[in-house]
This record gives C-alpha cells, sequence and structure tokens, in this order.
C-alpha cells in the first residue's frame, strides 16, 4: 500500500447528483478502488478502542500500528511511556484475549514526533535616549567623504526606523 499525501485527490471525483462523502468510512466505501481498505481500517479501529479501554491512561498517546500473524505492534512517544506501558503488556494482552483478539506477542516501537517549537516573537530591543543622541552626535560629526557614506547611511537609517517605531507606539 502507497501512502499519498494530504493533498490526495481521489480517482472518482463527485458529481452534482452525488451526495458528498461525509466521513472517512463514507469515502472509502463510495470510492471502488479504496473500499477494500474499509473493513481492515475498521478492524484497526476497533483495535485501537480495545487497547485504550484496556489501558485508558497508559494508551492516551499510543497508537496501534500493526497487527499480523498475531503480533501487536505499538507505537509510543517516548521510552519513558514505552517503559511503562512495557510493565502492563501482560495484562493489556489478557484484556485484548478476553475480548476476542489473538495476540500472542506485543511490541513496541518508540516513534518521537517532530514537535513544532513555537516561536516566540522576537523582542525588538529598545535603544535608550542617550544611545540614540550619541549615534546622532556621531553621524553630523563623520565628515562628509566617500568613505563615510555607508556608515552615514546606516546611521541616518537606523535614526529613521527609531523615530517611525517611536510615533507607532507613542513613546
Amino acid at each position: 500500500m502507497t501512502m499519498r499525501p494530504s493533498s490526495f485527490i481521489p480517482f472518482k471525483q463527485s458529481t452534482p447528483t452525488q451526495k458528498p462523502a461525509k466521513g472517512a468510512a463514507e469515502f472509502l466505501r463510495s470510492h471502488d478502488k479504496l473500499a477494500a481498505l474499509l473493513p481492515a481500517v475498521q478492524r484497526m479501529a476497533s483495535l485501537q478502542n480495545d487497547c485504550a479501554a484496556a489501558l485508558p491512561a497508559m494508551f492516551a498517546h499510543c497508537a496501534v500500528l500493526q497487527f499480523e500473524a498475531n503480533q501487536l505492534v505499538l507505537s509510543t512517544p517516548n521510552a519513558a511511556l514505552a517503559a511503562r506501558l512495557k510493565q502492563q503488556l501482560p495484562k493489556l494482552q489478557d484484556e485484548l484475549q478476553q475480548r476476542g483478539w489473538q495476540v500472542n506477542a506485543i511490541r513496541l516501537k518508540v516513534q518521537v514526533a517532530k514537535t513544532l517549537i513555537k516561536s516566540t516573537a522576537s523582542r525588538q530591543l529598545e535603544l535608550p535616549r542617550q544611545a540614540i543622541s550619541a549615534f546622532a552626535e556621531l553621524e553630523e560629526a563623520l565628515e562628509d567623504s566617500p568613505r563615510n557614506q555607508a556608515l552615514k547611511a546606516a546611521l541616518e537609517s537606523m535614526m529613521q526606523h527609531h523615530h517611525s517605531k517611536k510615533a507607532k507606539t507613542g513613546i
């Protein structure tokens, strides 16, 4: 089975006479080639629910990855949770067997999800008035020569930026 990106456009587009699919199950049922996946999806969802019912606190962040040849593979987000879950595997296996699942072995895979670090808004440094006046004095003191032209332009730009920022904030 190949994985498709979230922007995947199905083979058969819905027409105005067709009722649009409301959920994942209806979507799978409505497409001939994808309908074969529905039993596997339902089985995995049922197994996920039974695992969560057996160990609700532990299974909040875990997921069923695979269930083949009576071997269950679960994913955990970190090694600490995997270690705690490993201690509960006999209980989970017994509970699943009572619910009708023939689970002979359970493996754990630690799959650390990439966390998006929220970028904090970079705080603009505020120059004290004394620094601003010192830069203004430096700009005035520099002689008008081609050698000092870039520095004078940079100082002027910094002064304009500071004044426009000051005007926006009302300081």
